[in-house]
């Protein structure tokens, strides 16, 4: 991880933007915070009204890695560098539009280890604290009398809701309808609110995420750090060959140590054993093993994602917002996506969009001609753009989407067709292997979300641009089986200068929208057949 005296002074000024715009909005979030509390507090539930309030739900996040406009080329594997991030954000409107619709931003690594100092870890390490120790404020002013003393005691989330059933007075029921129950795993700390050295929370508490992991019992705690480190761009090296058996573990005694810097493994090797085997129990009670399963899909096999069964889709008129979980995956497997459309005059509007600004796709109509935008994170955009418009009538449109090379993050070809011709053509020279988008989703017939193209659609039938050199996926993987995802559907439309969802209804001709403008009628919207793909994990 690169020290702040090694970043290039032309590259400072993105790299500091990134981590203010993060503290403005962390303190954006805290003043939010403080305003419920002046709403409870003019309302008059103050004195009963109890408050945990945990600050964040991890600790400083890695996953910027060497600082990027677009966060989820790390879940992704895709390698970058910060060159390539300020080329893009200059095209953009520059450091003003971090923190904007425009980008999903996130500060270098190198923030994060500032920001958990003085512990070791950060999100994504279960190691280490820092990535997983929060502060947590209590209020409640009826019971609670504030005191200058700090709890020390070592808490976990689950604790949470044994201590609001402990204070209510709530025993959870065995069963529910006949179902047994599972156990809750945490332990009531309601004492420890009123008495700073009450005993509180469980001896015991196992943390494991994607082969990094640990055990707290009774103030000591043993750990392994894993095959990933979060700040490392692109597949980790050798991870087909890591086994948890080989890593190498830690042990501390937070009570002297809690920052873990002295490894106490060799002048205790007999406790170090002890939490070893009582990490394995634990993981096994909560299943949580194999260590580092999690690694399976984002690292090795990102083909076999969560996702539907189903290899065809027919949707409604009035199907828009689907998470791409649970969507054809129309970006990353061979697929074919077949539009009904009734075109007036000069048509335009969104045939469907999947994803976001940050990262998706789109199939849209501009001023009659037919245009597909594939956005890789920003970085780079392949465009295809029709050679000719489309006649007015009832046409069919197909977009087909192919593997170049069969392999995740390959190269894919589409193609664009209008009642069986080809009017237009391109590769994408990079596929996303796993998902483009965290939070956003498919729509048809309109884009409500925010637009996943550019503002720009004219100019060569095909192209693909790259603010610098072309980022490439890590560690191109052969062999690997990409499914046809079958044919993709779309219950028919009307374009009216629109795209419009419902058939039978028209409008009169309005003008071409510059960016992701609604297809659909206002009541009823298409949403797009879809290709099969398997749910990203």
């Amino acid at each position: 991880m690169a020290a702040w005296d090694d970043i290039p002074e032309d590259e400072k000024p993105f790299q500091r933007r990134l981590m203010e715009v993060a503290a403005g909005y962390a303190e954006h979030c805290d003043v939010q915070v403080g305003r419920l509390f002046d709403e409870l507090d003019r309302l008059g539930y103050r004195d009963d009204t109890l408050i945990l309030y945990i600050w964040g739900d991890n600790g400083s996040s890695g996953e910027g890695q060497n600082g990027t406009i677009s966060e989820l080329l790390a879940q992704n594997g895709i390698s970058t560098t910060p060159a390539q991030h300020i080329a893009a954000l200059e095209q953009l409107g520059g450091l003003d539009v971090l923190g904007s619709p425009k980008t999903d931003n996130m500060y270098h690594a190198g923030w994060a280890w500032a920001g958990s100092a003085p512990y070791k870890g950060m999100k994504l390490l279960a190691s280490h604290l820092g990535g997983t120790r929060n502060p947590m404020i209590v209020r409640w002013p009826a019971k609670v009398t504030p005191d200058p003393s700090p709890r020390t005691q070592f808490l976990h989330c689950n604790d949470v809701v044994p201590t609001l059933y402990d204070l209510v007075g709530v025993t959870p029921p065995r069963t529910v309808n006949g179902v047994p129950q599972d156990p809750l795993d945490g332990a009531s700390f309601a004492q420890t609110l009123v008495e700073p050295g009450a005993t509180g929370g469980k001896p015991t508490q196992y943390f494991e995420i994607m082969g990094s992991r640990a055990i707290y019992h009774d103030g000591w705690m043993a750990s392994a750090f894993g095959p990933r480190a979060p700040w490392a761009a692109g597949v980790p090296g050798g991870i087909r060959d890591w086994s948890p058996d080989d890593d190498a573990w830690e042990l501390h005694n937070l009570d002297e140590d809690w920052t873990q810097n002295r490894d106490l493994a060799e002048q205790h090797p007999k406790k170090l054993a002890q939490l070893r085997e009582l990490f394995a129990i634990e993981a096994a009670k909560s299943n949580a093993l194999p260590a580092g399963g999690g690694l399976w899909v984002i690292a090795l096999h990102p083909e076999q994602r969560i996702s539907t069964p189903y290899t065809s889709w027919e949707f409604s008129g009035d199907t828009i917002r689907m998470p791409e979980f649970c969507a054809p995956a129309l970006g990353n497997r061979n697929n074919r996506v077949t539009l009904d459309l009734s075109a007036p005059e000069h048509p335009g509007g969104v045939l469907y969009a999947l994803g976001s600004n940050a990262g998706g796709l789109t199939c849209f109509v501009d001023d009659g001609y037919l245009c597909y935008e594939y956005n890789l994170f920003i970085l780079m955009r392949t465009k295809i753009r029709s050679t000719v418009p489309i006649s007015p009538g009832a046409r069919t449109v197909q977009v087909v989407t192919q593997f170049a090379e069969a392999r995740p993050g390959g190269p894919l070809n589409v193609t664009l067709r209008v009642d069986g011709s080809v009017v237009g053509e391109g590769q994408v020279p990079v596929s996303v292997p796993l998902l483009f988008t965290a939070n956003d989703c498919l729509d048809v017939g309109t884009c409500p979300g925010s637009p996943c193209r550019s503002t720009t659609t004219t100019g060569p039938r095909s192209r693909t641009t790259a603010p610098s050199t072309a980022c490439g996926s890590s560690t191109p993987r052969r062999g690997s089986e990409v499914r046809d995802a079958g044919r993709v559907r779309n219950t028919r439309g009307t374009a009216s200068s629109r795209v419009r969802a419902s058939p039978g209804r028209s409008r009169g001709p309005r003008r071409p929208r510059p960016s992701c403008t609604p297809c659909a009628s206002p009541r009823r919207r298409t949403a797009a057949d879809r290709p099969d793909r398997r749910p990203a994990g």
